[in-house]
């Protein structure tokens, strides 16, 4: 066994050496696994739809440590492939380790931050999470019997702080007097990956009043979305289309398209521009899912308040607070 099998595991190892080619793209997914039903597995479907339109190939791992990360990204990149992309703010400093070694390969960080002025073969992807998470706020408040809706958030961090308070402002520009109640899984990487603790998070909620809770906890949130649809009250979904996985008992989707990150990304190729990108509503890089399976949630009233309102931001008219640009919350109280 190498040492790099040792490191990064059989799976692992076999997908950095199996069919290399030169100028093949490669994606690392953050902990949680590929199918993890939200973040992680729109990226995977994202790479999906490049490679089937484009008949082009790719590679993917999945992280299982935190010590992993590096180690991958060095393998990519030796490998030749380019662009490597990677999902999960925890890989803007392991690419900002290493980016100077590979001038040549461009690296792309979804949901991290990596200055472009010193690292200019990275590309930061960022979206404005606050916004989304604004529209199905509002949908939460027209929804909600009781005035009371929940957040179960993953990890405590800015970036969901900054989905919790979006949220917040949104549940309170229908209905003021509403209550908010807010709870985050954990503070390590863990928190990810927890549906037990999700669902405990979520009983507690409705325990408090909450007949909607809004999870953005990556795995852990699809034991919220469970324990809601068991206790007969509503959940939004995040970062994928999860409106499916409990059919009319989901309210909606918060998405976040990180697929779409993924398939221009892949689709640049080693041409891609570095530099920073951010997507709001008026890029479409954050909405909220319409289906099959809440079309008897979402009333027309709802949609046209919605619709109303995604104009609006779009157009600066409302403007949303974004808690990572000051660590402050207007509506929401940490």
């Amino acid at each position: 066994m190498t040492l790099m099998t040792k490191f990064l595991g059989a799976a692992a190892a076999a997908a950095l050496s199996a069919g290399t080619a030169l100028a093949d793209p490669a994606l690392v997914y953050d902990l949680g696994g590929k199918f993890d039903k939200s973040f992680n597995e729109a990226a995977y479907n994202g790479a999906e739809r490049w490679a089937k339109e484009t008949g082009g190939t790719y590679k993917d791992i999945e992280m299982q440590s935190e010590a992993q990360r590096e180690q991958a990204l060095r393998r990519f990149a030796e490998a030749g492939f380019n662009p490597v992309v990677t999902t999960g703010f925890s890989f803007s400093t392991p690419i900002a380790a290493i980016a100077k070694d590979y001038p040549d390969t461009k690296f792309v960080t979804i949901d991290g931050y990596v200055d472009p002025a010193e690292y200019p073969n990275v590309k930061s992807i960022l979206f404005s999470e606050h916004e989304g998470s604004y529209l199905v706020g509002m949908m939460a408040a027209m929804a909600s019997k009781s005035g009371t809706v929940g957040f179960v958030g993953g990890m405590d961090i800015p970036l969901i702080r900054k989905f919790a308070c979006g949220y917040a402002q949104g549940v309170k520009a229908v209905n003021p007097d509403a209550t908010v109640i807010s709870n985050m899984t954990g503070t390590t990487p863990a928190a990810w990956n927890d549906p037990v603790k999700g669902s405990e998070l979520a009983k507690a909620q409705i325990g408090q009043g909450a007949d909607v809770i809004y999870a953005a906890a990556g795995g852990t949130g699809l034991g919220v979305l469970q324990t809601a649809a068991d206790e007969d009250i509503l959940s939004i979904g995040v970062d994928s289309n999860q409106n499916h996985l409990h059919p009319g008992k989901v309210l909606t989707s918060m998405l976040k398209r990180v697929d779409n990150a993924v398939y221009e990304s892949m689709t640049a190729g080693a041409d891609l521009e570095a530099g920073v990108e951010v997507l709001g509503l008026a890029e479409e890089g954050v909405g909220f899912a319409l289906d099959d399976n809440n079309a008897s949630l979402v009333s027309d009233e709802m949609k046209a308040a919605v619709e109303d309102a995604k104009a609006k931001i779009a157009a600066g008219e409302i403007e949303v607070h974004d808690y990572s640009s000051d660590d402050t919350c207007p509506a929401l109280t940490f």
